[in-house]
């Protein structure tokens, strides 16, 4: 089946200039093509007018690399829950809807131009202290280091984060409180990630800080958007991480 759209657009040549909406009318649309073939037919159709194409940022389009950034109608991500803009398909849309498609809006994701914003921010983050740099040698055999199944469960759900930022848009505060919780839990639930818990904590919370991004209020709209579902559970763990190292800190 196919379905006419009328996509208003958000235009902006870089972070210093000034953006508005652009009105698009794009045809014969499958409802089985994903939102991203759609919007790669309307650049192929403003291309063809002599037009420039709309940036956005896409590349795995499997809902693994969280490249796909975009505000559709007023939700990151488009309509749906547990899914990523790449995603996302044309069935979720009527013939002769309008379409409303806007960029990640925080201070701390700059727009670069038109849909696309710059997430260094998260890289600061991660950088600050998310990683285990001790020398942990070759892996080794599974059961050499005991860990509790429901700890290795809840690991394994905080490492499904794939940074997309959908929390910081959803956010009213444009927290980075998710993001950073889930990257703090994935490491603070196993064994190898205590020889810098402390370290982690403070340093982690402090270069979001640093990054601009707002103060987390528990609405619950991050948990709510989250392509992954991450729990606001990551979120109390991180505060407990948190104030025990303040607590034991040696500065």
């Amino acid at each position: 089946m196919d379905i006419n759209v009328t996509l208003k657009v958000w235009r902006q040549n870089g972070p210093n200039d000034k953006g508005d909406f652009k009105e698009y009318q794009i045809n014969k649309v499958s409802t089985d093509s994903s939102f991203l073939e759609m919007m790669d037919m309307l650049n192929n159709q403003l291309i063809e007018n002599g037009e420039d194409p709309i940036a956005f940022d896409h590349d795995c389009r499997e809902g693994i690399c969280g490249m796909c950034s975009m505000y559709i109608n007023g939700r990151p991500h488009g309509p749906g829950d547990g899914i990523t803009t790449c995603q996302l398909h044309m069935r979720s849309f009527k013939d002769g809807d309008t379409i409303y498609i806007e960029p990640w809006r925080a201070t701390a994701f700059p727009i670069i131009k038109d849909l696309m914003v710059d997430r260094t921010a998260f890289d600061k983050i991660m950088q600050a202290g998310g990683f285990v740099s001790v020398n942990t040698g070759s892996a080794q055999d599974a059961n050499n280091i005991p860990v509790r199944k429901e700890d290795a469960d809840e690991a394994f759900k905080a490492a499904a984060c794939i940074g997309c930022g959908a929390c910081v848009a959803a956010c009213k505060n444009a927290s980075a409180m998710l993001f950073t919780s889930a990257k703090v839990s994935q490491l603070a639930l196993l064994p190898q990630g205590q020889t810098e818990a402390t370290e982690r904590a403070l340093n982690m919370v402090a270069e979001m800080d640093a990054q601009g991004f707002g103060a987390c209020t528990n609405t619950g709209a991050c948990m709510a958007e989250c392509p992954k579902e991450i729990s606001l559970e990551h979120i109390a763990r991180l505060n407990r991480e948190y104030m025990a190292a303040s607590l034991t800190s040696r500065d």
